[in-house]
């Protein structure tokens, strides 16, 4: 059996590459090219260096402040999502009725559109705002907690999925020993429960911030960057830089490989950071 998977991998392995090198890493190469060039296609690309990077980088352009608002709603939705998540499956996974019921309905959300969510909770979070005379665009701090609202409604269902499907796979054995060790339930839960599921804590805190990172349609349509492109996120930013703004493909370019290269480290450092734990659990 062995011999034969050996012999006819690469023939199954390469519709696989072939998808990969097409949608992936062909587009990437081609992307870090332009990203040195003035262009407007790909075929008219004029090599500029270095000068790309500069714009980008250059405080006049916004492209730092939306990283800095990015980075907060990033930290913001990982600790709530998580947080949510985490303690309405410890509550769905006891022994309570209609929990499969209540499991459906939080999912839920997560199966609506970001354009659609986006324009929904504008027009909620406005009519709340105008019974205090302001707008979700009228001061950065409404759409930044606008964006907040707005992920864990989405997301905190999908979250609570996984970390159900960890909690029910912890030996139920390891918490009768912890309660006859005479260990309360904020003992069992951190000293048990968390160390069994940090491969779920893993991934949960993995696809939350990556999600949140490339949240684009969800900021286009709840507040589009307003007001004064403060609650404009990375992926919005390099979007209208891109295709709002006239010769300047090449900056927007340059904008999406450093985007690429800080998502990239700092999804690293979380998975090195959280993996180890798992290890010593």
């Amino acid at each position: 059996m062995q011999r034969s998977l050996k012999k006819y991998f690469p023939l199954f392995v390469l519709p696989t590459s072939v998808a990969f090198i097409i949608a992936f890493l062909a587009p990437f190469v081609i992307g870090l090219y332009l990203s040195f060039t003035k262009f407007t296609t790909i075929t008219n690309a004029e090599w500029v260096g270095l000068d790309n990077y500069r714009r980008a980088l250059d405080p006049a352009d916004g492209f730092l402040g939306s990283f800095w608002f990015t980075i907060l709603v990033v930290v913001a939705s990982v600790i709530t999502v998580n947080l949510f998540a985490f303690g309405i499956a410890k509550l769905l996974t006891q022994k309570l009725k209609g929990t499969n019921v209540f499991r459906t309905i939080f999912f839920m959300p997560n199966l609506i559109g970001g354009i659609v969510l986006g324009y929904t909770w504008q027009v909620i979070i406005n009519a709340v705002l105008a019974n205090y005379g302001t707008t979700l665009v009228a001061d950065w701090k409404y759409g930044y907690i606008g964006l907040i609202l707005l992920v864990n409604w989405q997301q905190v269902g999908y979250m609570m999925v996984i970390y159900i499907a960890g909690l029910q796979n912890v030996p139920p054995e390891l918490n009768e020993a912890a309660a006859i060790d005479g260990a309360g339930r904020w003992q069992t839960l951190r000293n048990v429960t968390i160390p069994m599921i940090m491969p779920t804590i893993t991934i949960c805190l993995f696809l939350t911030m990556s999600s949140a990172f490339k949240m684009f349609d969800q900021n286009l349509a709840l507040t589009d960057g307003a007001p004064m492109d403060q609650t404009k996120m990375v992926a919005l930013d390099i979007f209208k830089t891109m295709f709002s703004q006239i010769g300047r493909q090449g900056v927007g370019q340059a904008k999406a490989v450093l985007f690429v290269i800080v998502v990239v480290a700092i999804a690293l450092l979380q998975l090195r950071a959280t993996r180890s734990r798992e290890v010593e659990a």
